[in-house]
């Protein structure tokens, strides 16, 4: 359990970043770049977890059905696509709606898939 020392240091870290971004000049730039920075980073880190996650399972990749294989990696090209587009699908209701609708659909797929795959 943290000690209240410890919460009130970590406050204050977040307080002086936040005010660092406020006051200096161009701190709106630097927090921008860094949250850009943070954003390749993560996709990074997806993808070499993706890479291990297939080389992994590859056995049990190719022990599929091809429908089944074919549903897998479409609907991990759909999720992938949906999200890359999701700052132009969040600019109307209907692209909001559409963004939803193929992520859910992604998402049925794949528990799909598993399911399948899961199967004796």
């Amino acid at each position: 359990m943290r000690t209240r020392a410890e919460i009130i240091r970590n406050v204050a870290v977040v307080v002086a970043l936040a005010a660092a971004v406020w006051a200096l000049p161009a701190g709106g730039q630097a927090a921008s770049i860094v949250g850009s920075v943070l954003g390749v980073l993560f996709a990074i880190g997806l993808a070499i977890f993706g890479a291990r996650m297939y080389l992994e399972h590859r056995m049990s990749i190719y022990a599929l059905d091809e429908r089944y294989r074919a549903l897998l990696y479409g609907a991990i090209a759909v999720a992938f696509l949906t999200l890359a587009a999701t700052s132009k699908l969040w600019a109307s209701s209907t692209g909001t709606f559409a963004w939803v609708l193929l992520l859910a659909a992604s998402a049925f797929a794949l528990a799909t898939v598993y399911r399948v795959s899961r199967r004796y």
